[in-house]
């Protein structure tokens, strides 16, 4: 990490701690827990996804045990979130926004280092999407809930854009700070439009139904 540019270093530190925050607030609202559970899910969502695409590169010890200011940041964050629990309501969209920064910024991050360590178009996407929604899968199943990537809103299709325009800009020779800000921008754009109108990815037509008297049961 440390032969990233300092932009895009500063903007990976920005997603582990935006990630770090959102983790724990999420975590708060969920499920009942003390100061160390909300750290330790904060800590999980923000180092989750980069933890897995650093394992399945080679690249170990994964990179945010090798800087102090990842899980500094990522633990910071998560003592915020603890100290704000009694706000939760008036945070809803502080949680959305700091949700987008953390999944457009490690969809960047995650594709850039796979590419990085040799690995092709395909794969360097896919790596993209699971360090944006890797963490925050694992910290949605140890609260006991559906992922938010496989039940609701835009998520993993934002990271999806984000990872494949990174990947481009690479391929083409134009990957840089502006590249970089674009792709991330692109994805937090996607993501924040999803959250506003309440767009999801395509369901079963099935499935829909059945939700949809639900909703109309209530």
């Amino acid at each position: 990490m440390s032969s990233q540019p300092t932009a895009l270093f500063a903007l990976d530190l920005t997603g582990t701690f935006a990630f770090g925050l959102n983790g724990a607030l999420t975590a708060v609202r969920a499920a009942r827990l003390d100061v160390v559970g909300v750290v330790v899910l904060g800590l999980i969502t923000a180092m989750g996804g980069g933890f897995i695409r650093d394992v399945l590169i080679d690249s170990l010890p994964p990179a945010t045990l090798l800087d102090w200011r990842y899980y500094t940041l990522a633990t910071l964050g998560g003592l915020i979130a603890f100290a704000l629990s009694r706000h939760l309501r008036r945070l809803e969209r502080a949680i959305d926004v700091l949700d987008a920064v953390g999944l457009s910024t490690f969809a960047v991050i995650g594709a850039s280092k796979a590419l990085d360590a040799g690995l092709g178009v395909a794969p360097s996407i896919l790596l993209g999407v699971i360090t944006a929604v890797g963490g925050g899968t694992i910290r949605d199943t140890l609260v006991g809930r559906i992922p938010t990537v496989l039940r609701t809103g835009l998520y993993a299709i934002p990271a999806l854009v984000g990872s494949a325009l990174t990947v481009l800009t690479v391929e083409t020779g134009v990957y840089g700070l502006p590249a970089a800000l674009g792709a991330a921008a692109a994805c937090f754009l996607i993501r924040a439009l999803g959250v506003r109108y309440g767009l999801n990815a395509p369901e079963p037509p099935e499935t829909r139904g059945r939700r949809d008297s639900g909703e109309a049961g209530a």
